[in-house]
């Protein structure tokens, strides 16, 4: 079936005045209609994210759809689907973007895309993406129940923790950070995770306090109903901005950090949208925001000065000092690790 056009001069003449104008728009009005898709952490940083950086991507004149999922998942749908990526961006730490990395499901970027890329110390400057904040772990506890923790082997060898403790499995970056810690303390070495299975099966009131989240931990913070879990500064942030008597402790065998990073995946759908919401999310504007409570994101802004409250938990001098845990070695071990512990829970 064929169909006849009639254009007159006349009308020639708009067409070609018409692509005229278009041309002559600044790149980000002809690509409005353009909607980056953001995989994001569930609570504070979707919270965050969805209402600081999606007003910011607008004034850039693109849409931003926050889509809420931890990393494991984010990993674990994008591999389902290599050539047509759910997201066009992740949120990652070193950990996952590893695997995403050998399994070719993310992409270099171009720095030059990024106009605060220069802000940023190259210790933040990922050639897969940037780093938008430092994670800082650690316990958090209620005064009001329990007394300060030292550090982890106080909440299985002091009384005053029996019962008022919750874990999460090995899935979770903040558990696992704490249980290469843990096997430091009772084992050879961060890999050691028989001795950290020995100390649960000797200490068999801790696993009743094994629950599938931080945020159904922080949930059961909330409730009374635990008084520690192991956690990042922002999970401490958002409690305390609740109004609920938090606390974070450093412990005393050193505080476990994982920078997050945005990454671009291979296939990405909306690629100016996309830089348009990385760069937003490492701007002054974005994390003179973030920085505030309930999120009090660590700023990896140069020019972004840290608050009293992020201070407390840590400075930029002191980033160095924090404990970095080897991630391919967490990789190798990984699932082996989860499927043990999930049958020490299940019993």
């Amino acid at each position: 079936m064929t169909h006849d056009f009639n254009i007159t001069r006349r009308n020639f003449g708009w067409l070609l005045a018409g692509a005229a104008a278009a041309s002559s728009l600044p790149f980000a009005a002809r690509a409005a209609g353009e909607t980056a898709v953001a995989a994001t952490f569930p609570g504070n940083w979707e919270d965050g994210y969805r209402t600081v950086l999606t007003p910011l991507v607008q004034e850039a004149g693109y849409g931003l759809t926050v889509a809420p999922a931890m990393a494991q998942d984010q990993l674990a749908k994008v591999m389902a689907s290599p050539g047509n990526p759910p997201y066009d961006t992740l949120l990652m730490s070193p950990g996952q973007m590893a695997i995403a990395v050998e399994n070719d499901i993310i992409q270099k970027i171009d720095p030059s895309r990024l106009k605060n890329w220069g802000l940023l110390d190259s210790a933040f400057q990922g050639e897969y993406g940037p780093t938008v904040t430092i994670e800082v772990n650690g316990i958090a506890y209620n005064p009001d129940l329990v007394p300060r923790p030292k550090g982890y082997r106080d909440l299985f060898e002091n009384p005053a923790y029996a019962g008022q403790v919750s874990w999460t499995g090995f899935a979770s970056n903040t558990a696992v950070m704490a249980y290469t810690e843990i096997a430091k303390i009772y084992g050879s070495g961060p890999s050691d995770m028989d001795a950290v299975f020995k100390l649960f099966k000797d200490h068999p009131e801790q696993l009743k306090g094994v629950v599938d989240s931080t945020n159904h931990q922080m949930t059961l913070f909330q409730q009374g109903e635990i008084a520690v879990f192991m956690c990042s500064t922002g999970n401490v942030a958002r409690l305390k901005s609740m109004g609920l008597n938090a606390e974070f402790v450093h412990p005393e065998t050193g505080a476990p950090a994982a920078p997050v990073n945005i990454h671009l995946t291979k296939g990405a759908r909306n690629l100016d949208a996309a830089y348009a919401y990385m760069d937003a999310a490492i701007s002054k504007a974005a994390q003179d925001k973030l920085k505030m409570p309930p999120t009090e994101m660590f700023p990896t802004n140069r020019e972004v000065a840290l608050t009293p409250g992020i201070e407390a938990y840590v400075t930029r001098d002191q980033l160095a000092g924090m404990t970095y845990p080897d991630w391919a070695g967490i990789n190798r071990n990984r699932a082996g690790w989860i499927r043990t512990f999930d049958a020490l829970v299940a019993g």
